[in-house]
């Protein structure tokens, strides 16, 4: 072997690269959502990125759908964070344990997980305790249990602020519908339909929440009837021509039923006690009109009948306004009275005198009647006129002695028109002729100052006696 030939050095082995990044702890870090995995391996850029887009998402899950599939969403990008940084660290076969590092990550990662975890069950406790109080309408309660849902069950668990937010509505609609129906029972069918309009609204609109509604009747129709019967009646007026739903709303069919019919004989007799005839005669009449068969219907009845005669004598009192010596408007619009007795053939039939007094007065007290209950007959009387002449005689002429004058003496003719108080009807027109005596030796008469005597006038009235005056009337009273 010559010494030129030198041996080959032989090349130094090249040493391992021992891997650097955690695949677990970058993929816990980006299971934060804020990119920590990233930043482990150091893409400061990628850690920015998926922080932002993290962001975005919640925030569009918070304030923007709140709906199952925009969690799913947010689960589908945290899902490939998570995946993407594992990959990038190399995965199952490239990668190095680095407990630092997954000790970061879990530091980082766990306390988020743990806060939603802790913030969704919180809110799934939450959320049961409204669906029972929702079953159970129970608003209070509900309302209650929705004022603990915070920001951060809102990010955990963004459906159900969505559920949790109707059945706030739901129970704010029906607040304000209640106000309207506790209005409503005063009488203001302003505030009934409102109140029935939000009720029907919470229905249509927010399913799952009909037995809240249920509730608000409940206490609406516990309402029922109020301290005013005629309050009652106007609500029961209104919730009967309501127009049927096909809802829980029509179950105030059965509330009226129920009510009315007392509401209304409360209200007539109310409005009896008023004096208002008219009024209480139509609730009267109504209970028997759309009632029939009722328990009450006889003291409606009854009260009808009461509420017609006050009608009744009400207008006749109207008709005869006004002091007894003039004619009434009765005399020219006769009016019945039916609780008046009848005029009846061989009784005294006590009578009510308007017109000229000057001899009715005179008739017994027994005849004339003080007051329109009391009375059978209204008579309107007249002016006295000339009746019958009974007897002619002669009396001195102041002109000439030799020619007498001659005086016919004639009876006091009344004319009267008798009205039988029960009916209204005219039973008698005719004149009532008083008689009385004539012929006196001394015939007085009257001689207007200034003029010429020339003697007594050539017809005179006789002079009647009290006893003449009944006489004359006594058929009048008691029907002849």
């Amino acid at each position: 072997m010559s010494d030129d030939q030198t041996n080959p050095v032989p090349e130094p082995e090249p040493k391992s690269v021992v891997p650097s990044h955690d695949p677990l702890a970058a993929a816990l870090g980006n299971a934060s959502l804020i990119g920590v995995g990233y930043l482990m391996l150091g893409r400061l850029r990628l850690a920015v990125a998926a922080t932002l887009v993290s962001a975005v998402l919640v925030a569009f899950l918070v304030w923007g759908s709140r709906s199952v599939w925009a969690e799913v969403v947010v689960l589908l990008w945290w899902l490939a964070l998570v995946g993407h940084a594992w990959f990038l660290a190399g995965g199952r076969g490239q990668g190095a344990v680095q407990r630092d590092q997954r000790l970061v990550a879990l530091a980082v990662t766990v306390p988020v997980l743990l806060a939603v975890g802790i913030l969704r069950f919180d809110a799934a406790r939450i959320e049961r305790t409204v669906t029972e109080a929702r079953q159970g309408g129970d608003c209070t309660r509900a309302l209650t249990a929705l004022d603990r849902v915070s920001f951060g069950h809102r990010v955990a668990d963004a459906p159900l602020t969505v559920r949790g937010e109707r059945s706030a509505e739901a129970c704010q609609r029906l607040r304000t519908a209640e106000e309207k129906l506790d209005t409503g029972l005063t009488g203001d069918t302003d505030g009934l339909k409102a109140g029935f309009d939000g009720l029907a609204s919470v229905l249509a609109e927010l399913p799952g929440h009909e037995k809240m509604v249920d509730t608000t009747l409940e206490r609406f129709f516990g309402g029922l009837p109020t301290r005013d019967p005629c309050q009652t009646v106007a609500v029961t007026d209104w919730l009967r021509q309501r127009q049927p739903t096909n809802n829980a709303l029509d179950r105030s069919a059965e509330v009226v039923a129920r009510t009315a019919p007392a509401a209304l004989v409360g209200c007539a007799d109310n409005l009896m006690a008023a004096s208002n005839w008219e009024a209480a005669r139509t609730r009267y009449q109504q209970l028997l009109d759309q009632y029939p068969g009722q328990e009450l219907n006889a003291r409606a009845v009854e009260g009808v009948k009461r509420a017609g005669l006050a009608i009744e004598l009400a207008n006749v009192r109207r008709l005869l306004e006004g002091p007894t010596s003039t004619r009434p408007e009765y005399c020219t619009k006769p009016a019945p009275y039916s609780a008046a007795a009848p005029y009846t053939r061989g009784r005294t039939n006590r009578a009510l005198f308007y017109g000229d007094e000057e001899y009715t007065r005179k008739l017994p007290a027994a005849w004339r009647a003080t007051d329109v209950t009391a009375a059978v007959l209204v008579v309107c009387v007249s002016e006295k006129e000339y009746g019958t002449t009974v007897r002619t005689c002669p009396y001195e002429n102041k002109i000439s002695s030799r020619f007498p004058t001659y005086v016919a003496f004639r009876k006091i003719a009344i004319p009267v028109q008798a009205y039988e108080l029960r009916t209204g009807k005219l039973v008698v027109n005719a004149k009532v002729e008083i008689s009385g005596s004539s012929c006196p030796r001394v015939l007085t008469y009257t001689r207007y100052t200034g003029l010429i005597d020339i003697g007594p006038p050539s017809e005179v009235y006789v002079t009647a006696s009290d006893a003449n005056v009944r006489s004359a009337f006594r058929s009048l009273i008691s029907r002849g």
